[in-house]
């Protein structure tokens, strides 16, 4: 191999591999941004799912018609989950918390039996909440219900607020991501802008020229993809190290999804970036491909 050819290879190779890096690093990004999304739902459904309310009961509620009532309650479509506390585990929880039983000093348990509701995180809204309430009193033995209606109505603007954050950064990051890619593609495409004029020459169609480019961009936006995919598990085993039990949150479907968003748009924005860029030199003249 003569020295000219080695050089050639050499460039070749260099500017694939930077190419690559840099395609890597945006869909990193990228993939680094639907992550948090994702967390960020997850972690919607985790609070709003956590956030309980007491239905306090009557003093004078049977055993039989508290479980009764229960048991219906389970089978509201709105509940996730229900937990009886009896008035004795009340004054044993109060009395961990305060370090004396309210019985002795007072005679008697002046606490009430209830049982703890967590809604559905769909259900946990304001709306809803009124509706529920509702049915929840109709019962006879409830005698008032208990829960922070500012508390749920600050939970859910928060959310919101950060939901509409992702979302705008994830457009500006596309549109950022789609710019890197598509300049790193247009270097690539310039050194070869005298072959695609002179296939424009001896008649070759703008689908053929466009052809290899694209074969080309795709695998290495393939290549890209799968560096960032392990990037992104990089990271993950990262924070998983400094926040234990933080990866709970995002299941192996999850993961799959981003994974898998961050391949196709590794390809789809390889793609349009390649067409753009070609389609830049074929409407150029001849003059003009020395001048840029």
């Amino acid at each position: 191999m003569t020295e000219s050819k080695k050089a050639n290879s050499i460039s070749f190779f260099n500017s694939r591999f930077t190419s690559i890096i840099s395609i890597a690093l945006v869909l990193f990004l990228l993939g680094l941004i639907l992550l948090i999304g994702l967390l960020g739902q997850k972690l919607s459904v985790y609070v709003k799912e956590n956030i309980s309310f007491s239905i306090i009961l009557k003093d004078n509620s049977k055993e039989t018609d508290i479980k009764k009532m229960q048991k219906q309650l389970d089978a509201r479509p709105y509940i996730k989950s229900t937990e009886y506390i009896s008035k004795e585990r009340a004054a044993k929880e109060l009395e961990e918390e305060l370090g004396e039983n309210p019985e002795t000093f007072l005679g008697f348990n002046p606490l009430q039996a209830s049982i703890e509701v967590r809604l559905k995180s769909e259900y946990a809204n304001s709306d809803s909440l009124r509706v529920i309430e509702k049915q929840i009193k109709s019962y006879t033995d409830v005698s008032e219900l208990l829960y922070r209606k500012d508390m749920m109505q600050m939970v859910n603007d928060n959310l919101k607020r950060v939901g509409i954050i992702l979302l705008t950064l994830a457009a500006i990051l596309m549109i950022i991501s789609f710019v890197l890619i598509s300049n790193t593609i247009r270097l690539l495409i310039y050194s070869k802008r005298f072959l695609i004029h002179t296939m424009q020459l001896v008649g070759a169609t703008s689908g053929f020229i466009r052809r290899p480019f694209i074969r080309y961009n795709v695998v290495s936006g393939i290549l890209a993809a799968i560096l960032a995919i392990f990037m992104l598990m990089g990271a993950l085993y990262y924070i998983q190290n400094e926040l234990s039990g933080f990866i709970n949150l995002l299941d192996m479907d999850s993961l799959l999804v981003v994974f898998g968003a961050v391949l196709v748009m590794g390809i789809l924005l390889s793609i349009v970036a390649t067409y753009f860029a070609v389609n830049k030199y074929l409407q150029m003249s001849v003059d003009k491909l020395y001048h840029i």
